[in-house]
């Protein structure tokens, strides 16, 4: 490629929006629009505790969802946290405590290390698990009976599922991208709880 072309694309690259810059083209009420990866609808699994489980009733929601997989093989799946990470604070927090010179310092910060380490054990099943759907080319009137199947089937199957609305999509957006949520309600434009007022 020639230097001519890679100013170009850094160029390109510099005006693409944020939405171009991740992909995210739209958010809809039940999907998240993007630039040429088609439209992807999310289910989000509630987490079975497989501490208390025995062995026996692992097996039976292994298979569970393997029909579940059998039936539909669109799906893909994902694990993200669904809460803020603290692993970039503690690494700074501890590079820190590494180089302070100061005892009463040096105690603060490890103060703060610990502080954080509660944080995430208390955090530690703060995962989210999602069943993903990605369409391309259905017809609109065939989307909506398509979803239900899909979210039966994983009912039928003992799973607790529900489709991730417009607000979940955000969030789940917010923490995959910023690793931080603080705000109850997202925006979808940045400003707009400063022009459009709450009904």
């Amino acid at each position: 490629m020639n230097r001519k072309k890679k100013d170009e694309k850094k160029e390109a690259a510099k005006r693409a929006s944020t939405r171009e810059f991740i992909g995210a083209k739209e958010i809809t009420d039940y999907s998240l629009v993007t630039y040429g990866q088609g439209e992807l609808v999310y289910f989000i699994v509630q987490p079975t505790n497989v501490a208390v489980l025995s062995a026996e009733s692992i097996r039976v929601r292994i298979y569970a969802l393997m029909t579940v997989l059998k039936g539909v093989a669109e799906i893909e799946m994902l694990c993200l946290n669904s809460r803020e990470s603290f692993e970039d604070n503690k690494q700074f927090l501890r590079s820190r405590i590494k180089k302070e010179e100061n005892p009463a310092v040096r105690k603060l910060l490890e103060k703060d290390l610990n502080y954080l380490d509660r944080i995430q054990v208390q955090m530690a099943t703060a995962r989210e698990f999602l069943i993903l759907i990605r369409l391309q080319g259905e017809k609109e009137t065939e989307v909506f009976p398509y979803l239900s199947r899909i979210e039966k089937s994983l009912k039928e199957q003992g799973f607790s599922v529900k489709r991730a609305d417009k607000e979940d999509i955000k969030r789940i957006l917010a923490v995959y991208y910023e690793q931080n949520v603080t705000t109850e309600k997202f925006e979808d434009y940045d400003g707009e709880r400063w022009i459009i007022p709450d009904d």
